[in-house]
């Protein structure tokens, strides 16, 4: 009996291990995100796939590049970040109206009973990033877009503005808990879901996180989903339906990726 339990805790600790060694090879290989690549780079990896390569042309008509981030569970907020900031760097009306947003959201999520103590460096850094990417004059663009690639690539950065979005996420499910129930699949309660599927990081987005993400921070989100479904056009949907996109996303299983309009 004991060898069996043994031979349990071993196998747990080879798995443990090759996931480690996994992450590691794919953080090591991977950056946070990536450089602005042409969408047809998805063709190369989808080679000999009709399915796939017929719906990458397509997609090709209405986006002309791809930004990509380290698939590790936080790359929707990663992405979702990064995207939207470069979107404020050119428009200082709708920065300005984030800013403000941002600057008061911790106030909000200690009044729905987060921790002062556990916001404050998240949220600090937080601001930290939405200063350093303050749109100043046209002339200055592409030196904030280099300074937002620089941070988003610095880990401690990159990693704080995620888990802060994860909390922004949690707090809009809590304050509206009624809504959000009914999109829970399983047992769980939104007490549950926030603090095993929300809040820690590595864990994957589903809608959930998204509509309650755009609908914290107002902003509209379209996701371009590439799969195996029928015909070869790719099923977009916009978060909050009917909002006005500001930032676009392709999804393939178990991932997110930036795209960028034509």
């Amino acid at each position: 009996m004991e060898s069996i339990e043994n031979n349990d805790v071993n196998r747990d600790e080879l798995i443990i291990q090759q996931q480690r060694e996994i992450e590691k090879e794919i953080s090591e290989s991977t950056p946070l995100v990536s450089e602005q690549l042409p969408l047809t780079c998805l063709q190369a990896e989808y080679n000999g796939d009709e399915v796939f390569t017929d719906k990458i042309q397509e997609l090709s008509k209405k986006y002309k590049f791809i930004r990509r981030t380290r698939p590790d569970g936080n790359c929707f907020f990663r992405a979702f970040a990064y995207s939207y900031l470069e979107y404020l760097i050119t428009n200082n009306i709708d920065y300005q109206e984030f800013r403000k947003l941002a600057e008061a959201s911790k106030d909000k999520l200690v009044e729905l009973g987060f921790p002062s103590f556990t916001l404050e460096d998240f949220h600090e850094t937080f601001m930290d990033v939405i200063k350093r990417v303050c749109p100043i004059n046209s002339e200055t663009t592409e030196k904030v877009k280099n300074e937002l690639h620089t941070v988003f690539n610095d880990q401690g950065y990159s990693d704080y503005v995620v888990v802060y979005l994860r909390l922004i996420t949690s707090g809009k499910l809590q304050e509206d808990a009624d809504f959000y129930q009914h999109f829970i699949e399983g047992d769980f309660s939104i007490e549950e879901f926030r603090h095993q599927e929300v809040e820690p990081m590595y864990k994957e987005s589903d809608h959930i996180h998204i509509i309650a993400l755009c609908t914290a921070l107002g902003v509209g989100v379209r996701v371009e989903y590439l799969d195996r479904g029928e015909g070869d056009q790719v099923k977009a949907h916009d978060f909050p339906e009917g909002s006005d996109p500001k930032v676009y996303l392709i999804y393939r299983p178990g991932h997110y990726d930036i795209l960028y309009p034509n």
